[in-house]
């Protein structure tokens, strides 16, 4: 009888071979006819590899000026300072995406508050960082060496006991040569943070802080990719202060970096108003973010527009055969209120009826106008990125 058996099923896997169609229901289908097999037996339909998409959230400069900090001990009852209000409102759009990039631009450390020229940040920043939703912050910019290797250091130990990741500065020689990569959707993510400009401090040691020159990006984004990135997001801090237009160094560096195959997106900071998202060598780079929490603007004889930021969505799509592509780029224009430094995202709050109607107007109009928009460009009208 087992005999038997045997060969009826052989007879019956013959026939599948030759003209069965398998489902994905364990029975095989033939014209009219249905065989339906033993459990041990049952056909899975294939698995096909599928392209993966991603959202990466980057937002511009965290620069803590005397009344943003000064609003934020208010907030946490002279207890310690609170920043997690002013950042509440983007949060959506930051812990919304599948990774997201912060930008800090001052040195974390205890002590009384100092602002500019050299500052000196309270280290609850780090802690309003993380409940925002933000996974790894650049640390390379002009104000980095503000309080030398120990600002650097404190810097680093803060955003690491609050679970955050940095990139562009470092502790020790061994961790410059670090790779920062992040996992999300399976898919491995370098971030790399250099700065192209300086005030003139003394740097500590050679690996203190990174600095931007083209060749050293493209060799540590091929690096990146021998480590096992999937995609390298490169973040730099440079351009003319409060000019919207992209300076000719800001151009030949991106002209230089989007020639490489190892980066998938450039992304700029540091001018405090924002700046265009252009293609460059057939790659879309955000050329300047703007302030995302800072006390600049009219009131200090500056451009309004330094008010003014967004958080760029990254939307990039990773093929089953390990290539990424950065499709295009959604923007939130963002707005600092005057009253409590609250970062409101625009067209969210025009919608809501909230704020002041006449400035985030105004502000939208600066953003979109000088970002501009286009078939992979667009001003994100949605509550969720």
């Amino acid at each position: 009888m087992r005999k038997i058996r045997l060969t009826a099923l052989l007879i019956a896997f013959g026939a599948l071979l030759v003209s069965g169609v398998p489902s994905a229901f364990g029975h095989a289908v033939f014209g009219d006819s249905v065989l339906v097999l033993p459990a041990r037996y049952k056909v899975s339909a294939p698995k096909v590899a599928r392209p993966i998409n991603l959202t990466i959230s980057v937002s511009g400069d965290l620069l803590v000026h005397k009344a943003i900090w000064e609003a934020a001990y208010s907030d946490a009852h002279g207890k310690d300072y609170n920043f997690i209000p002013m950042l509440a409102k983007i949060r959506p759009f930051v812990k919304g995406a599948d990774l997201a990039l912060c930008h800090l631009e001052t040195p974390l450390m205890a002590g009384d508050p100092i602002g500019y020229p050299v500052f000196r940040t309270p280290r609850s920043l780090a802690h309003a960082i993380k409940v925002t939703g933000w996974d790894v912050c650049s640390t390379a910019s002009n104000h980095t060496l503000d309080r030398g290797q120990d600002g650097i250091d404190s810097t680093i130990a803060t955003l690491r006991r609050n679970g955050i990741k940095h990139t562009g500065s470092a502790v020790s020689a061994k961790q410059a040569r670090r790779i920062t990569i992040l996992k999300a959707k399976g898919v491995k993510v370098a971030f790399l943070a250099y700065t192209q400009l300086g005030n003139g401090q003394k740097q500590p040691h050679p690996w203190s802080l990174k600095w931007a020159d083209g060749p050293t990006i493209i060799s540590d984004a091929k690096r990146a990719r021998r480590l096992g990135a999937d995609v390298v997001i490169v973040t730099l801090h440079w351009g003319q202060e409060f000019q919207s237009k992209p300076s000719a160094l800001q151009v030949a560096l991106a002209t230089t970096l989007n020639r490489s195959r190892a980066i998938t997106a450039v992304v700029g900071q540091h001018a405090h108003v924002v700046q265009p998202i252009r293609y460059i060598n057939g790659k879309l780079v955000v050329f300047g973010e703007g302030n995302l929490l800072a006390n600049q603007g009219a009131y200090a004889g500056l451009t309004p527009g330094s008010r003014d930021g967004l958080i760029g969505l990254l939307r990039i799509r990773v093929n089953p055969n390990g290539k990424s592509q950065l499709r295009r780029i959604d923007y939130v224009p963002t707005y600092v209120s005057e009253d409590d430094f609250t970062v409101l995202p625009v067209w969210q709050t025009l919608r809501r009826g909230a704020g002041d109607t006449a400035k985030l107007k105004a502000s939208w109009l600066r953003t979109t106008g000088t970002v501009g928009h286009g078939r992979a460009v667009s001003a994100w009208r949605h509550a969720r990125p």
